[in-house]
C-alpha cells in the first residue's frame, strides 16, 4: 500500500509523533496552518469517514479522547480549537487515510475555506 500515513505508522517515514497507542497515532502536520496543527490518525487504514462502519467505529472514541488530551496538554482546551475531517476531493482530502486535523493556538476564522 502506498499510503503516507501507513508508512508513518509503520515507522518507514519519520514524523514528529506526540502520541501513540495501539489504536491511534498523533503527529505534527508537515504543513501547519496554525501554531498547533496536529494530525490524529487511526492505525487501521480507513480511507475516509465514509468507510466508518460497525466494525471500526470504536476508534472514533479513541480519536476524540486523544484530541481532548492533546488540547489540554497544549493549553488550548479553554480558549478553543478546531477538529477537522476533510472528505473527498472537494472536501480537501489529499491523503486517503482517515485523519483529524487538530488546530489551535490562534483565532480561527469562519468560514474556513
Amino acid at each position: 500500500m502506498d499510503c503516507v500515513f501507513c508508512k508513518i505508522i509503520n515507522k518507514e517515514i519519520p514524523a514528529k509523533v506526540v502520541y501513540e497507542d495501539d489504536q491511534v497515532i498523533a503527529f505534527h502536520d508537515a504543513n501547519p496552518q496554525a501554531p498547533i496543527h496536529l494530525l490524529i490518525v487511526p492505525k487501521e487504514h480507513i480511507a475516509s469517514i465514509l468507510d466508518i462502519d460497525e466494525e471500526n467505529s470504536e476508534v472514533l472514541k479513541d480519536i476524540f479522547r486523544v484530541a481532548q488530551n492533546i488540547a489540554k496538554e497544549n493549553n488550548i482546551d479553554k480558549k478553543g480549537f478546531r477538529l477537522v475531517v476533510n472528505t473527498g476531493e472537494e472536501g480537501g482530502q489529499t491523503v486517503h487515510h482517515l485523519h483529524f486535523h487538530l488546530l489551535g493556538g490562534r483565532f480561527l476564522t469562519w468560514p474556513p475555506g
